[in-house]
C-alpha cells in the first residue's frame, strides 16, 4: 500500500532525517512514527552508495505505516553526483513506495534562488515529473535560499512559476533575520493559502526561524518539517516532532477551519 502526505489533514507534521545504512532510517522512521509524526522525508545525502538500491529502499519505506518523502540534493557525501544521477536514485525510491519525490526548482540547470528560467531545463524538469507520477508517487518542487529575505511578493511570483510544471506540492525556504522581516514571512505564509491552488511548504531560516516554523502550520503550510530526535551528524536547528506536535495540539485554531 503505498500511503499519500495529500489525503490526511493538513498539516502534516513530517519526520525529516538521513542515514547511512537502512538500519539507520529504519530506527529514524520509527522515532518519527511514535513520537506521533504523520509522515516522513528522507535525505538520501549520505546514504552509502552500497545501499542505493531498490531492494534496500524497500526496506525502509515498508517499515512504518507513513508516506515517504524523499530529496536528493547537490550536496552528495559519498562523490560528485550529477543531477541525472540522483534522480535515478529519486525514481528507485518511486518504483519502491515512495509517496512523493522531491524535484529541485533548479534542476538540470543551478541557478540562483534554486529556480530556473531555461525553458529546455524547464521540459525536462516536466517529462520528470510525469516519469514520476506514472510511477504511482507525487512531486514537490522545492528552491532554497535560508539566508536571504524575500518579500511576500517575491515568494508568490516565485511558487506561482513552480506550480505550473505540475507539482503536487510547492516549497520555498527563505530568510528571515529581523521582527519586521518575521512579520512579512507570516504576511506570506497567508498569501500562499490564499493565492496557490496546490499545497505548499513555506519554511525560514535565520535569527527569527523558530517562530515562523510553529506558527506557519496554523497559517496554512501544508507539511511541516521536524526532527524525530537531534543527531549531531546533521544539524539541530528544526524543532522536534513532539515540539511541534505539542504546539500544534494546543494551539486549538487552523486557517483551513475558518469559513470563507
Amino acid at each position: 500500500m503505498r500511503f499519500s502526505f495529500l489525503d490526511r489533514p493538513f498539516p502534516v507534521i513530517t519526520g525529516i532525517f538521513a542515514g547511512q545504512t537502512p538500519a539507520e532510517l529504519i530506527a529514524e522512521a520509527r522515532c518519527a512514527e511514535f513520537e506521533g509524526a504523520g509522515g516522513v522525508a528522507v535525505d538520501l545525502a549520505d546514504f552509502k552508495p552500497e545501499h542505493r538500491n531498490y531492494d534496500a529502499l524497500k526496506s525502509v519505506i515498508d517499515t512504518v505505516n507513513l508516506p515517504f518523502m524523499f530529496f536528493f540534493y547537490r550536496n552528495d557525501k559519498w562523490g560528485n553526483s550529477d543531477d541525472e544521477t540522483r534522480q535515478e536514485l529519486l525514481l528507485t525510491a518511486a518504483d519502491a513506495g515512495a509517496a512523493m519525490i522531491d524535484v529541485m526548482g533548479d534542476l538540470y540547470d543551478p541557478s540562483p534562488r534554486e529556480i530556473t528560467s531555461n525553458p529546455a531545463a524547464i521540459d525536462k524538469q516536466k517529462a520528470l515529473i510525469d516519469k514520476i507520477h506514472a510511477k504511482g508517487s507525487q512531486v514537490v518542487i522545492s528552491s532554497h535560499m535560508p539566508s536571504e529575505f524575500r518579500t511576500c511578493e517575491q515568494v508568490l511570483e516565485h511558487m506561482l512559476e513552480v506550480q505550473s510544471r505540475g507539482a503536487d506540492v510547492v516549497k520555498i525556504v527563505t530568510g528571515v533575520n529581523t521582527p519586521e522581516e518575521l512579520a512579512e514571512a507570516l504576511k506570506t505564509t497567508i498569501t500562499l493559502k490564499r493565492e496557490l491552488k496546490v499545497p505548499f511548504i513555506h519554511v525560514c531560516g535565520g535569527k527569527y526561524n523558530r517562530p515562523h516554523r510553529l506558527m506557519g502550520p496554523s497559517l496554512g503550510v501544508s507539511i511541516c518539517f521536524a526532527v524525530p530526535r537531534y543527531e549531531p551528524r546533521y544539524g539541530m536547528h528544526q524543532p522536534t516532532v513532539r515540539a511541534m506536535k505539542a504546539v500544534l495540539d494546543n494551539m486549538h485554531w487552523n486557517i483551513n477551519d475558518m469559513q470563507e
